[in-house]
């Protein structure tokens, strides 16, 4: 009968622990991170008008993984994003990007209201106001920082 009181007692305490640790985990399963496939099927079926920056996302390009893609767009109806939008493919940069009211990315990015990256900056991830579709609402964006993969 110990053994099992005890056997008991240490299940209850890895318990705790192990929920402490997922508590404590920062995640980036976010709306707004989405995947490399659900990002080409959202390219692939929205009817927003699109501009593409770098090369055009392609499940076959062999650095698809190692590219980061930012749709960025200038108009926001209520919970909607709408276009006209722009498609960023690419590694590391500060892109400018003007007038943008929301976004989403398959990697963390950071936004910013000036155009050099550097001034009243949030993260992707840490999203104030979640959208329609997996979209964050990011007003006054000027720039986002893309930060190596």
């Amino acid at each position: 009968m110990q053994f099992t009181t005890m056997s008991v007692a240490f299940l209850g305490y890895a318990l705790v622990v192990v929920s402490t640790l997922i508590a404590a985990t920062p995640t980036l399963n976010t709306p707004y991170i989405v995947s490399h496939a659900q990002m080409l099927h959202w390219i692939s079926t929205t009817d927003a008008e699109l501009t593409f920056v770098g090369e055009r996302p392609n499940s076959l390009s062999p650095r698809a993984a190692q590219n980061t893609v930012v749709v960025s767009c200038s108009t926001r109806s209520g919970n909607d994003c709408a276009g006209p939008c722009t498609v960023y493919n690419g590694g590391a940069t500060c892109l400018v990007a003007r007038h943008v009211n929301c976004l989403f990315a398959t990697n963390d990015v950071v936004f910013c209201t000036d155009t050099t990256c550097a001034v009243d900056c949030n993260t992707l991830v840490n999203c104030a106001t979640p959208l329609n579709g997996g979209f964050c609402a990011t007003p006054n964006t000027n720039s986002i920082l893309v930060s190596p993969v």
